[in-house]
């Protein structure tokens, strides 16, 4: 059940009971009114229609009702009606001939009905002014031809959370005027090249949770006006080249939760897409081709998927791109100039993959970055200057990481100190080592703590080098020779904990 709808009819009826006193004197029993425009009758005892509705009433609300049928000429003492509602009643059948009467309508919903499986041809063929028509949560397994023929006003068309396998061939070959199509959460299994015929103003076309399992290059031959397409939570596996190129106007296709192993510009056709929003959340792809057609795409969601690796030009045209969702799947690595260009981006999205390791150019045109989310990965530290570019107040998150606080950590604990506002979830941001400071985490710790130390292995042969101290001054000597080269590294800290260093090289002829 739709929670959305559910909860505005609850305020409606909410509002009914505090009309005015006034108002409830034309109001019919069990019914309560709150203007002379507007009546809702929610009672569990009503079995029938009420009577002497006033010719006043343009609205009409039925709702949690025993009512089972309506019959011929339902509404023939309320002919002025313009909008009605039957939410959570227990409709069986509807007469072909119950809204005979109502040639005014403009909304019409019957939801929530869950013993409704068919309508009657003809049931709206006197609603030709009707612009809104809602049958979601019923049981309908079909929907026969010619149903919605007379709708030519027909604007938003909702079926959804039904149970229909099919639709004909000509069923919407009428609805020139449709801009909301909601087939969502039924039981479709194939979309064919003839189903949305005519459809030359569709602008918003939804088939969220259905069971499409196959689309052909036809499939959207004949909806070329479409904005918004959502396919969402069905059974694709493949995209056919070219699929889309019909869809000139789309700026939003919604293919989330389908089993997509990869994905490719292609299904737009050669010609630049117009796309803003391409969301690819929960699928199944494993790899995906450089976006060079989507040069308007401005939101990409990725999420959820089983990526490892990216190629380095999958971005390199799509200059638009303001946010950019690659969390959940399993990156290790991005190519260093795989951001490259990309000087509007305001959000990305890395969380919870396997990255251990960044370059310290990756971010570098994304100077207008306002979130970054890096948190659980698999880093260690990051480069000095990594987090450098950004030039606006910005949110980050690094938990999660098994951050390894010695030496190597100076410039990142020195930036989250420094910016410690900016990072979400700081009191969970962690060191994994070295063992003394596991746990630890890293904003409670000094500076003077991320120390690197040096194994017996790895200790230079110092043996040859004497330390003399002569008031202010320090002298380091050391024998060295052509086959032991030695480097020596003087560091000088200031109170504030800017350090300066000085290196020396023992160098040969």
């Amino acid at each position: 059940m739709d929670k959305g709808i559910s909860v505005t009819l609850w305020l409606l009826l909410l509002v009914c009971h505090t009309g005015s006193t006034e108002s409830q004197t034309f109001c019919p029993a069990r019914c309560q009114c709150f203007t002379p425009a507007k009546l809702l009758c929610a009672d569990e005892r009503m079995s029938s229609l009420p009577k002497n509705i006033s010719t006043q009433v343009k609205e009409l609300i039925i709702m949690i009702t025993p009512l089972a049928y309506l019959l011929p000429n339902s509404f023939r003492e309320s002919p002025h009606l313009n909008k009605l509602v039957f939410y959570n009643n227990a409709l069986r059948s509807v007469h072909s001939q119950a809204f005979e009467d109502l040639t005014e309508l403009q909304e019409l919903e019957i939801s929530g009905s869950p013993w409704l499986d068919h309508l009657f041809l003809g049931t709206f063929s006197k609603q030709r002014n009707l612009t809104k028509l809602l049958l979601n949560f019923n049981r309908f397994k079909t929907v026969l031809p010619g149903t919605f023929d007379s709708l030519k006003q027909l604007e938003t068309l909702q079926m959804k959370g039904n149970i229909i396998s099919h639709l004909p061939t000509f069923l919407l070959q009428n609805l020139h005027n449709l801009h909301v199509l909601d087939l969502s959460q039924n039981k479709l299994a194939e979309v064919h090249r003839g189903m949305f015929s005519g459809l030359d103003k569709l602008e918003i076309f939804r088939m969220n949770y259905n069971l499409i399992q196959n689309l052909s290059s036809d499939t959207f031959h004949n909806v070329s006006q479409l904005v918004e397409l959502s396919l969402e939570g069905n059974k694709i596996s493949e995209l056919a080249n070219e699929i889309f190129s019909s869809l000139t106007k789309l700026r939003v296709l919604n293919l989330r939760g389908n089993l997509l192993t990869t994905f490719s510009d292609k299904v737009f056709g050669i010609q630049p897409s117009s796309l803003k929003e391409l969301n690819l959340k929960g699928n199944k792809l494993r790899e995906l081709s450089p976006l060079s057609q989507l040069t308007s795409l401005a939101h990409l969601i990725l999420s959820s998927n089983q990526l490892s690796n990216l190629p380095s030009d999958i971005f390199s045209n799509v200059t638009a791109l303001e946010t950019l969702d690659l969390s959940e799947n399993q990156l290790q690595l991005l190519p260093e100039g795989i951001f490259y260009e990309l000087l509007g981006m305001k959000e990305i999205n890395l969380q919870k993959n396997n990255i251990s390791k960044v370059d310290v150019k990756l971010f570098e045109d994304q100077m207008l970055i306002q979130q970054l989310y890096l948190s659980d990965n698999q880093l260690q530290n990051l480069p000095s200057g990594f987090l450098d570019s950004f030039v606006v107040q910005h949110t980050v998150r690094l938990h999660g990481n098994p951050w390894k606080c010695d030496c190597h950590m100076w410039y990142l604990h020195d930036w989250v100190m420094k910016n410690s506002q900016e990072i979400e979830m700081l009191e969970k941001m962690f060191c994994k080592g070295p063992a003394y400071l596991n746990g630890q985490a890293v904003a409670s710790i000094g500076r003077e703590q991320l120390v690197c130390q040096i194994s017996d292995k790895e200790m230079p042969d110092v043996s040859s080098c004497t330390l003399k101290a002569t008031n202010d001054t320090m002298i380091v000597k050391c024998k060295v020779n052509e086959s032991s080269p030695l480097t020596v590294k003087v560091q000088f800290q200031e109170e504030g904990g800017s350090i300066t260093e000085h290196i020396l090289k023992s160098v040969f002829p």
